[in-house]
């Protein structure tokens, strides 16, 4: 029986048992899409990496939630290069060291920092793109809200730097907290979107280094709420810089602490507001589990 090689790690976080797991499966070329997937379920993590050989980059990865298949995914990112580092795979020279990735969105730069036990991982993700606007009215009932709930004057917009985020602006902390899933209203809306899956935050953090908050939704098989979500975090920073609701393009974003998983990524937004370059997301992870699969 093959056996494949695997760790869980602990992204956006400086301690186990914090921020969000991914289980990295090595040396993975060999299993099929299908044979991926089932191994995402079996993990039932919100996002399982498969670490890939590629002609194109200096390593491949495709990364699958325990329902289908991501483009392009924060936290797994984060928690791969973290494993490849400490496997050896990787060998970090002095400074930055830059790393090409393939995934299926397209190739991204990782650029690793430090050489002790937390290297500082930072992805640069996908040039975004500002695509279709949603009637507040027609979105807020999902999660239980209301359109007062929402910022003022500011749209709801689906939001991708390599994945398709609904980006959804709200007024306070409160109106975040109080954010519960309808599933069955989200399911029709996600049915007739454009958007993966969405980002709800405000501009309030829940820690002084905090400059925003956010929630992350899903519905079964995924998991109903994302400890944090690095590429949704791009997107959010990619809306808040082009919309003028940021005043300087570097800050921490935070998310989790609901969860009793809190996670913090430096954040930085690349270009003028009307037109971003990239969206650079960083943080360090920390490893959980060491193992082998069976399969």
């Amino acid at each position: 029986m093959p056996t494949y090689p695997f760790m869980q790690v602990d992204a956006f976080t400086t301690r186990p048992l914090a921020g969000n797991p991914c289980a990295i499966v090595f040396n993975a070329d060999g299993l099929t899409s299908d044979q991926m997937l089932a191994i995402a379920r079996e993990m039932n993590l919100s996002e399982t990496a498969f670490v890939l050989r590629s002609s194109v980059a200096h390593v491949g990865a495709r990364y699958f939630t325990p329902a289908e298949e991501i483009p392009l995914a924060g936290h797994p990112t984060i928690a791969t290069m973290h494993a490849l580092v400490e496997r050896g795979d990787i060998v970090l020279g002095a400074g930055v060291t830059a790393v090409a990735l393939e995934l299926p969105a397209g190739v991204i730069t990782v650029e690793i920092e430090g050489d002790g036990q937390l290297p500082r991982i930072t992805m640069s993700q996908k040039k975004p793109q500002f695509l279709a606007l949603y009637d507040p009215a027609r979105v807020l009932p999902a999660f239980s809200l209301s359109p007062a709930d929402l910022l003022p004057d500011a749209p709801i917009q689906t939001v991708s730097t390599g994945t398709p985020q609904l980006m959804i602006p709200l007024r306070s902390l409160e109106a975040l907290r109080r954010c519960r899933l309808d599933a069955a209203a989200y399911s029709d809306l996600r049915a007739h979107a454009d958007f993966f899956s969405p980002h709800l935050f405000c501009l309030a953090g829940v820690t002084p280094a905090g400059c925003t908050f956010a929630r992350h939704f899903g519905v079964p098989p995924d998991t109903m709420e994302d400890p944090f979500t690095g590429s949704a975090t791009g997107g959010m920073a990619a809306y808040l810089w082009h919309y003028g609701l940021l005043d300087r393009p570097t800050f921490v974003a935070e998310q989790g602490h609901w969860l009793n998983r809190p996670g913090q990524a430096w954040v930085e937004v690349v270009g003028p507001r009307k037109e971003i370059e990239t969206v650079k997301v960083g943080g360090t992870a920390v490893t959980v589990i060491r193992g082998e699969l069976e399969i």
